[in-house]
């Protein structure tokens, strides 16, 4: 439906190796409406980050129809129509913090002046007013994931893609990561597509979870998650909150079958 930002349909992927095919995806039916924090669980292999590489045009599904913005994902990615955040930061050494965030306005030929302006409000955004000319080794982990995800901010596209951004991260850093990426998303108003291995995270941050089984990957189960938009971290120890991420456990204990 061209009423989606993601729309796919019987999606299927088959890697060829030297080993045979590898199905990596088979039969994904789903639908992303814009303005939904949607998040990608399931366990290591399930395909979770080929997905969201499908829907980058980074990857190409073997059958079935995937539209981004109601074209094709490579027509959105040379729109470029999503910013993407990687597992590791990713940001360059050399370059300080503001320089890195403002690379892909470079490559995209903005003037410094709106380079400077965008550079300056997204790093605002992520909280990291006054850091714009530190290096990347001069930060903690936590910091560097919020300039990558600024990085991905600068140029202002409505689909933010998430492959794990804080899974190498503690958990008191995480939590507020989590926070901040709420306060975020709520500012921005931005379809959010994320990947995680966390229950709590996923159930936290979202507004639709969807569960994946192991290889070949295969939607379990969609949860509309009936939480309030505003979510402070306490609403973990609510009965509503355990409910549904026994629901996410139980769609998780089916696609493994006998395994969990």
């Amino acid at each position: 439906m061209a009423s989606h930002v993601i729309d796919a349909a019987g999606l299927n992927l088959t890697f060829q190796t030297g080993d045979g095919p590898v199905h990596a995806l088979k039969d994904v039916d789903l639908g992303i409406d814009r303005g939904e924090f949607v998040s990608f669980i399931g366990p290591s292999g399930c395909g979770k980050t080929t997905f969201l590489r499908c829907i980058a045009g980074l990857e190409t599904p073997t059958d079935g129809s995937l539209t981004v913005n109601g074209v094709t994902p490579d027509e959105a990615r040379r729109a470029r129509a999503y910013g993407y955040v990687f597992q590791a930061a990713g940001l360059y050494p050399w370059r300080t913090i503001a320089r890195n965030v403002s690379l892909p306005l470079e490559i995209m030929g903005f003037s410094k002046a709106e380079q400077a302006e965008r550079v300056e409000r997204v790093l605002a955004l992520v909280e990291l007013e006054g850091f714009g000319r530190k290096f990347p080794w001069q930060l903690s982990g936590g910091m560097q994931q919020r300039a990558s995800i600024a990085r991905a901010l600068s140029f202002d596209a409505d689909l933010l893609l998430m492959d794990e951004p804080f899974g190498a991260l503690d958990e008191i850093v995480r939590d507020r990561l989590n926070e901040q990426l709420l306060r975020l998303w709520a500012q921005t108003e931005k379809t959010i597509c994320f990947v995680t291995h966390s229950i709590p995270e996923a159930v936290y941050l979202s507004t639709k979870i969807v569960v994946m089984s192991p290889r070949p990957g295969r939607i379990t189960d969609v949860i509309d998650s009936p939480l309030p938009k505003e979510r402070p971290l306490d609403i973990r120890d609510s009965a509503e909150f355990i409910a549904i991420a026994h629901r996410v456990r139980e769609g998780l204990r089916a696609g493994h079958g006998d395994d969990v």
